[in-house]
């Protein structure tokens, strides 16, 4: 249904972000493109229609990579970061070998992105028109030139009510952006511990999951990176700093892959978040040598609790040790079943579909609502409370490698046939408190509607 969707536009397409800007109730659709990017509006009956130019998004040719939509300044209207990676001139593109950075491991590969020019990130404020309006300079998103930027983030990671910005880049440091709850941002990667590695060095930082894995009630970061390196767990101490526990978690087993999508998800509806990554090289010239390869399997980790994972991969079927080039991937529960399914992008050959066929226990899908705050109630934060415990998720637009998941919050209950009550911190800190009710079932909960 492309076509009849007004979704033909062809070119160099990145990443996507859903989010309703003008909160009409329907969702509408950014596109980064290598060129020019582009910002659908949804018109209802499966339509979209271009309003670049009207929203004012009409840029110089640019190469944009992710994108997140986000209330920043918390005035009930979706605002739109979007991440560039390079400046990149196509009447200049240097030849593979042509110097240190075009050599990968002896073998001349396409050059870069090290000895090309950095672009910045972008911040579009939402006017509430129909329009929006680059504040880039004066927000301090832009003033970050030192970045390769790909996937961004939106939580509010200091738990003060207003969304921060966590920003993958690659070889250089990774960014985080504290919001100032003025309209600006504060540059704080390096002084909260999620720039570097333990050793102090830079990554090839590419896909990025957002999650409390522990339930300790702060949201920690996974990051995915080049080979010859493995991911960061970045966990939230509370106090505005971050500890790399990727091996203490047990999840710095290889380092041969390329990783791309992440996402934390409850595979067998334990209660616990599961951890998936997405694989595969940038360089099919690595064929060349044995030990390496150009596809690569992903990776299914299971969350045992106290912090540490197991490697299920071997173990999980044709799904995870398929081996592929794959990117971007979003993670959703496409046929209303309570079990998440995954899409992977693969370069050069169909996307793969995973359902998950496994074991599972009860669970609950909660579709959140807001009023005052913006209408998808992005930056929601929900607990659900059932047999003793608490579980959480939160609403976020951009995510994985950039691209989008599910903005439904799914939670798995365990061995629990009914939930006692679920919590919502909406976008701005104001708590309301929803009955329970039985599980195995999707419940949209509204701003307004519960008790505070």
């Amino acid at each position: 249904m492309t076509e009849r969707a007004g979704l033909t536009r062809t070119g160099w397409g990145q990443g996507v972000c859903v989010g309703d800007y003008d909160n009409d109730g329907r969702r509408d659709l950014f596109v980064a493109y290598y060129g020019q990017s582009v910002l659908y509006h949804n018109e209802a009956g499966g339509a979209f229609h271009d309003v670049t130019d009207a929203a004012g998004l009409r840029a110089p040719t640019r190469w944009d990579t992710g994108c997140s939509f986000f209330d920043y300044d918390l005035d009930g209207r979706l605002d739109l970061v979007v991440t560039s990676y390079l400046e990149f001139d196509r009447s200049r593109i240097p030849e593979p070998g042509a110097g240190g950075y075009c050599q990968w491991k002896g073998m001349p590969v396409m050059c870069g992105p090290r000895g090309l020019p950095f672009s910045r990130n972008r911040l579009f404020h939402n006017d509430g028109n129909g329009r929006f309006t680059d504040v880039s300079k004066a927000s301090g998103i832009g003033a970050t030139n030192g970045c390769y930027a790909f996937t961004a983030v939106a939580s509010d990671f200091d738990e003060d009510g207003y969304p921060d910005l966590y920003v993958a880049c690659d070889s250089t440091p990774s960014l985080l952006y504290h919001n100032n709850t003025d309209g600006t941002f504060e540059e704080v990667g390096l002084l909260s511990g999620v720039a570097l590695n333990d050793d102090g060095q830079e990554q090839g930082g590419m896909g990025v999951a957002v999650a409390d894995y522990d339930e300790d009630g702060h949201y920690d970061i996974l990051k995915t990176n080049f080979s010859d390196d493995v991911p960061n767990l970045y966990h939230n101490n509370g106090d505005g700093t971050f500890d790399d526990r990727v091996f203490q978690s047990g999840l710095g087993a290889y380092m041969e892959y390329v990783g791309w999508g992440a996402h934390f998800f409850d595979v067998d509806h334990d209660g616990r978040r599961d951890l998936l990554l997405v694989n595969g090289h940038v360089y099919p010239e690595v064929e060349r040598r044995p030990e390496i390869h150009y596809r690569q399997p992903r990776l299914l980790y299971w969350n045992v609790g106290g912090g540490r994972f197991k490697d299920l991969s071997a173990m999980s079927g044709a799904g995870i040790q398929e081996a592929q080039s794959s990117r971007g991937s979003a993670a959703g529960d496409l046929d209303n079943d309570g079990s998440l399914e995954v899409v992977i992008a693969n370069i050069g050959t169909r996307p793969s579909l995973l359902k998950n066929f496994g074991a599972k226990h009860n669970w609950l899908l909660v579709q959140c609502a807001g009023t005052t705050a913006n209408r998808d109630a992005i930056g929601a934060r929900v607990q659900v409370f059932a047999g003793g415990r608490r579980l959480s998720g939160e609403v976020q637009s951009g995510s994985g490698f950039i691209s989008q998941n599910d903005s439904r919050v799914h939670v798995g209950l365990g061995a629990a046939a009914t939930y006692d009550r679920i919590e919502v911190r909406w976008p701005g800190g104001a708590r309301e408190s929803f009955p329970g009710g039985t599980a195995n079932r999707i419940v949209t909960v509204t701003q307004g509607g519960g008790t505070r």
